[in-house]
């Protein structure tokens, strides 16, 4: 993490007025791993978890999808984040982890939920959007979800 903040402030000093090589998603593409997203799962109230050891994943996965193989995460270096929308009426519904923050012991989730937008069609079948991510493991005893617009 540090050589990544001093990589940053080196190019940025380098950087001239207007470069547009530096776009934030790019920075913060790397660190986050999308493990699953979809809209069908078996957790059908909205929640946000963050996951930190192989049992609380075996016990998420057994709620979310049973039926399936549980994907492989290495909880020496990772964490799972993941963002449940809950049971939503109709098709459309999205959910996406945009980014993740870990400093001074917190860690900051910032996540998006779309929805059809007036006089949109969509199909008539209960959805249950999600979205799991893998992050690098980081020790922190507080964590935020703020929903961005």
């Amino acid at each position: 993490m540090i050589a990544l903040i001093v990589t940053l402030v080196t190019v940025l000093a380098q950087a001239a007025p207007g470069d547009r090589r530096l776009d934030p998603m790019l920075l913060e593409a790397p660190t986050v791993r999308t493990i699953e997203k979809g809209d069908q799962s078996n957790v059908d109230e909205a929640k946000q978890v963050l996951v930190r050891t192989g049992a609380e994943w075996t016990k998420l996965w057994q709620q979310h999808n049973p039926d399936r193989p549980r994907p492989a995460v290495d909880f020496s270096k990772e964490m799972v984040v993941g963002v449940f929308m809950g049971s939503r009426p109709t098709a459309g519904f999205n959910t996406s982890v945009i980014s993740t923050t870990a400093a001074n012991g917190a860690l900051i989730v910032r996540y998006k939920e779309t929805m059809p937008g007036p006089g949109t069609i969509s199909a008539q079948i209960l959805t249950f959007p999600y979205h799991l991510v893998a992050i690098p493991k980081a020790d922190v005893k507080d964590v935020k979800f703020e929903k961005v617009p």
